[in-house]
């Protein structure tokens, strides 16, 4: 690993400062972009993948999660159930951290966990603070992402792009993934409340590892006046130069959908992920006295 990798502590008081900058909450996306831009790190140690066998994640991405959890735990942070962070009060009043105390509190706070459902349990329990492997993921993430990468075929890939296209309101999708086109594997039509239409182009990519601004810049000039808009939906993620590369001004806009966006909107639309929960809805009066 390289010795330029910010550890997971480190990122705590970048990435408080990242939400400060969007307003005081944002998606786990926008917050990596902004901490990329903020604490300018290039695009290859931003590309530097976690764990490509199990998850799309980056290694970076991997330790901002681990951030977050701390600073949650700690009280700085709070999420929705919709993947939004937002900063607590208490973030809001001190602004920044020693990132060694917070440390210090999460874990000793996790080893009196541990050793009440020990004591509970009539069990020895112990829990490695440092196998930090589990954090901020489902093992319904991993399991989809090696299926999609591992196991499908990409023809069944592109099919499964074109159901999930048609599900969320596009029409005349065609998958076409004829070689040596750009890599343009489909084209359909968005409909914006029934009344307005673009035309799209579309490439879907089977990757464990980041997208580069050359593939994007690749695919822009393949679909440059054969439609309004280009989507490029991947299992794995974009580097910062390729998110910045497709929405670069004057140059047609390209909307970018990497593994984790696209395992939720599997979930989303029921696509061979099932959820099953009890609601029960409740009143927090205290959520909106923070506001």
């Amino acid at each position: 690993m390289s010795d330029r990798m910010p550890t997971f502590d480190s990122l705590m008081n970048p990435l408080l400062e990242a939400l400060f900058e969007l307003g005081g909450s944002g998606s786990i996306d926008e917050i990596y972009e902004t901490v990329i831009e903020m604490q300018d790190i290039d695009d290859e140690l931003a590309s530097v993948p976690h764990n490509p066998e199990k998850s799309n994640l980056t290694e970076i991405g991997y330790r901002m999660a681990w951030a977050r959890t701390y600073l949650k735990k700690f009280g700085f942070l709070e999420n929705s159930t919709r993947g939004v962070w937002a900063l607590t009060p208490l973030a809001r009043e001190k602004r920044k951290v020693n990132p060694k105390d917070v440390v210090k509190t999460v874990r000793e706070a996790d080893k009196k966990v541990s050793r009440q459902k020990a004591r509970k349990t009539n069990r020895s329990e112990s829990i490695e603070l440092s196998n930090i492997d589990s954090v901020d993921s489902d093992s319904w993430h991993e399991e989809l992402y090696h299926l999609l990468t591992k196991e499908i075929a990409p023809d069944a890939f592109e099919r499964l792009t074109q159901r999930l296209l048609r599900e969320s309101g596009f029409v005349q999708v065609e998958v076409t993934g004829r070689t040596g086109d750009g890599g343009i594997d489909g084209r359909g039509i968005a409909r914006i409340h029934g009344f307005m239409r673009f035309h799209v182009i579309f490439q879907c990519k089977k990757y464990q590892g980041s997208v580069s601004a050359g593939e994007i810049r690749d695919f822009r000039g393949a679909m440059v006046g054969r439609a309004d808009k280009g989507l490029f939906i991947t299992t794995g993620t974009f580097t910062p130069a390729a998110i910045k590369e497709a929405t670069r001004d004057g140059a047609p806009p390209i909307d970018l959908v990497d593994g984790e966006e696209l395992a939720e909107k599997l979930k989303e639309f029921r696509l061979g992920v099932n959820t099953e929960m009890i609601e029960k809805v409740t009143l927090n009066k205290k959520w909106f006295h923070k506001l």
